[in-house]
C-alpha cells in the first residue's frame, strides 16, 4: 500500500468512527480533509451522507455503508482531539493508526451506569413534567426496567422500529400497573418520564445542525429518522392503552398534567433538570469529565424556561425558542472552553425542552377517539419542535465561521499581551 492510500484509509477510518457515533456531517467531512491534507494528500474528494462515506484520491476510491447506531460521544471527542494533534504535528501515521484502533475499541459505559442513568433520568423528567415524589419513584422503576429491556432484548433481537414500539409499550404498562396498585398519583406524568430515555436526541439535534450547515440530504434523513422514532414511541404508548382497555373493559381516563406542590419549587426543578441532563450525558457516552458541564447546560436552559413561563405572557413556542437559544449558546461556549465538539453539550442540554408530553397526549387522544384533541396536542408538539430547531439554528448562524470562537481567542491573546507588558 502506498502512502496516499494509507493516509486516505486512516482519514476514512476517522470519518467512519465519527459518523457511527453521533457526529454531524460537517465535522466528519472537515476531520477527514484535515487529516488527509496534513499528510500531503491535496486531491482528495469526500462525500458524506447520514449513513455512508464516499472518498476518492489519486489511486484510491472507497465507499462504505455505515448503519445508524446509538451515540458514543466519547469516541467523537477522542477523534476530534486526535485530529487537532495531527494538525499540530504531534502524531505520525503509525501513531495515528494505533490511536484510531484504540478509539474504535473503546468500550461503552458500564451496564450498571447506563441502567442507573435511565432510571434517574426518567425520575428527574417525571419531576420536570410536574410529577410528585411518588410518581418519580414509579418512573424510576419503569426507566430502570426499560433500559434493561433495551440492552438485553431490543438491541440484540429486534429492529430499531420494533424496539422503540415495544419499549414504549413496556414503559407505559409498568406505569399503568403500578398506578392501579396505588403507587403514584399522576399517571400521565409517570408515563412521560418513563418514555423519555427513548427520545431520539442525537438524530434530531444533528439533523437540525446538518440543515444549518447546508447538508440538506443528511439533515432531512436524520430528522425523518427522529420522526420515525417519535411515531414508534407514540404507537407503543397507544398499544398499552388499547391493551388496558381490552383487559379492563373500559378506557383508562387520564387527568391533565398537574404540577405537584412538593416538586414545583424552583430549586427542585433545577436539580431535576441537572440530574436529567446528566443522565442523558451518560446514555449518549459523553466523557465523564464533561458530565457536570452537560448538566449545567440543561439546567440553565430550564431556568430560563421557568422564568419566562412564570413571569411573562409569552406563548410556549416563544419560551422554548429562547430557552433553546440559551442552551445552544451555553453549549457553544463550553465547547470553546473545553475544546470539544458542541454536540457533546447541545444534544443533552435540550432534553428538558423536548416535547415528550406532546407525544404522550397525542397518542392517548387518538386511542380515546378524541381526534380534535389529538390534532391540537400534536400541533402544539410540532410548534415546540420547530421552536427548538429555530433556537439552535439562530445560535449556529450567529457563530457562522466560528465568529464567537475567534473573538474569544483574540481577546484571550490580547489579555495575555497586556499581562506580559504589565510585568
Amino acid at each position: 500500500m502506498d502512502d496516499n492510500s494509507k493516509i486516505m484509509d486512516l482519514a476514512y477510518e476517522a470519518g467512519s468512527i465519527l459518523l457511527e457515533n453521533g457526529a454531524e456531517i460537517s465535522r466528519v467531512d472537515e476531520t477527514m480533509r484535515r487529516i488527509a491534507g496534513h499528510y500531503g494528500v491535496d486531491d482528495e474528494s469526500f462525500f458524506v451522507l447520514s449513513n455512508g462515506i464516499m472518498a476518492t484520491a489519486k489511486g484510491f476510491a472507497r465507499t462504505k455503508f455505515i448503519p445508524i447506531k446509538g451515540a458514543s460521544l466519547d469516541k467523537v471527542v477522542a477523534v476530534n482531539q486526535l485530529s487537532r494533534e495531527v494538525t499540530e504535528g504531534k502524531c505520525d501515521l503509525e501513531q495515528l493508526e494505533q490511536r484510531l484502533k484504540k478509539i474504535r475499541d473503546m468500550r461503552h459505559k458500564p451496564i450498571w451506569e447506563q441502567v442507573a442513568a435511565s432510571a434517574f433520568g426518567s425520575a428527574a423528567f417525571c419531576i420536570i413534567f410536574g410529577g410528585g415524589f411518588a410518581d418519580c419513584l414509579v418512573a424510576f422503576i419503569a426507566g430502570l426496567v426499560l433500559w434493561c429491556y433495551l440492552l438485553y432484548v431490543g438491541s440484540q433481537h429486534l429492529s430499531r422500529i420494533a424496539s422503540n414500539i415495544t419499549g414504549g409499550l413496556l414503559a407505559t404498562v409498568i406505569c399503568g400497573v403500578m398506578y392501579k396498585l396505588g403507587l403514584g398519583t399522576h399517571l400521565s406524568n409517570m408515563i412521560i418520564g418513563a418514555i423519555i430515555p427513548l427520545i431520539p436526541g442525537v438524530p434530531f439535534t444533528n439533523g437540525i445542525r446538518d440543515i444549518a450547515n447546508e447538508d440538506y440530504i443528511a439533515g432531512i434523513t436524520r430528522l425523518l429518522d427522529a420522526l420515525l422514532v417519535f411515531f414508534c414511541i407514540a404507537m407503543g404508548v397507544a398499544l398499552a392503552f388499547l391493551l388496558d382497555e381490552t383487559v379492563a373493559g373500559k378506557m383508562q381516563l387520564m387527568e391533565n398534567l398537574a404540577a405537584a406542590p412538593e416538586t414545583a419549587g424552583m430549586f427542585v426543578q433545577l436539580i431535576a433538570a441537572f440530574v436529567g441532563t446528566l443522565a442523558f450525558a451518560v446514555l449518549f457516552g459523553v466523557p465523564r469529565k464533561y458530565y457536570l458541564d452537560s448538566g449545567l447546560c440543561g439546567m440553565l436552559g430550564w431556568l430560563l424556561y421557568l422564568i419566562l413561563v412564570r413571569h411573562t405572557d409569552l406563548s410556549v413556542p416563544f419560551v422554548v425558542f429562547f430557552a433553546t437559544a440559551q442552551v445552544a449558546f451555553t453549549a457553544l461556549l463550553l465547547s470553546i472552553l473545553r475544546k470539544c465538539p458542541v454536540t457533546v453539550f447541545l444534544i443533552c442540554g435540550i432534553f428538558p425542552l423536548v416535547p415528550g408530553a406532546g407525544i404522550f397526549w397525542t397518542s392517548y387522544n387518538i386511542v380515546a377517539n378524541e381526534y380534535s384533541a389529538a390534532v391540537g396536542t400534536g400541533f402544539v408538539a410540532l410548534k415546540v419542535t420547530v421552536a427548538i430547531a429555530f433556537g439552535i439554528l439562530a445560535v449556529m448562524e450567529l457563530n457562522g465561521k466560528n465568529r464567537i470562537g475567534r473573538l474569544l481567542t483574540r481577546k484571550k491573546k490580547e489579555s495575555k499581551k497586556r499581562k506580559k507588558h504589565a510585568i
